[in-house]
């Protein structure tokens, strides 16, 4: 289902990017016929993908209104620098950039959620959904931080990247959204393009911990 609408100024075009009921149309996340390899019993690795959930893409300047609606409909506010916020439902709003944001939410509900802000806000702001291109995966265990130091340049000690923190760097020659979930989990949201190549780089990287896929 698509909607296009103007209001005003504003032209936009919204596109509900899950398969409807009843369709041919199969989802699959950009690592479902990954063919992972584990190491041995004793894992100090723990990897899952979190492949169809969706992604939105919000930008403000400074925009009131649309900070509002963000509160209004998702009951949470915009973080500030470098930080993130989620709720019990598991969705989460993440900091990219001193006007941007991504909310990951359920993949059936970006749809609603995009028309919901969109019918709160007005003003100058943008939404795109990039569920598509994205995917996250979950890195947890007493070595993940072990890993993460030898696939990315930033510091990931607990003083420089506490709970709740969020970086966009470099990562294993190519890039990722980092945040911190827990002590030892960790959230990697990655490009689908460059997938494949960084589960290849994550499970040499992990092997010698050991590695476990869930």
């Amino acid at each position: 289902m698509s909607e296009a609408a103007e209001t005003q100024s504003e032209i936009f075009a919204q596109m509900d990017q899950v398969p409807a009921a009843g369709s041919d149309v199969i989802a699959e996340s950009p690592l479902s016929n990954f063919h992972w390899k584990t190491t041995g019993a004793e894992a100090g690795v723990t990897l899952s993908e979190q492949g169809l959930a969706g992604h939105l893409v919000l930008r403000s300047a400074g925009n009131s209104s649309f900070e509002a609606a963000v509160e209004k409909v998702l009951g949470m506010s915009l973080p500030g620098p470098l930080q993130s916020v989620s709720d019990d439902s598991g969705r989460v709003i993440r900091w990219t950039s001193p006007d941007e944001w991504l909310l990951t939410v359920s993949n059936s509900d970006a749809f609603s959620v995009e028309q919901q802000l969109r019918a709160e806000a007005s003003g100058h702001y943008s939404i795109v959904n990039v569920s598509g291109g994205q995917t996250i995966l979950m890195l947890s265990g007493d070595s993940a931080e072990m890993v993460l130091m030898k696939t990315c340049h930033y510091d990931t000690h607990e003083s420089s990247f506490p709970v709740g923190k969020v970086v966009r760097t470099t990562f294993a020659k190519s890039g990722a959204l980092i945040r911190r979930v827990g002590e030892s989990e960790w959230e990697l949201i990655i490009r689908r393009s460059f997938s494949d190549y960084l589960a290849l780089w994550l499970q040499d990287a992990a092997g010698e911990y050991g590695l476990q896929i869930i």
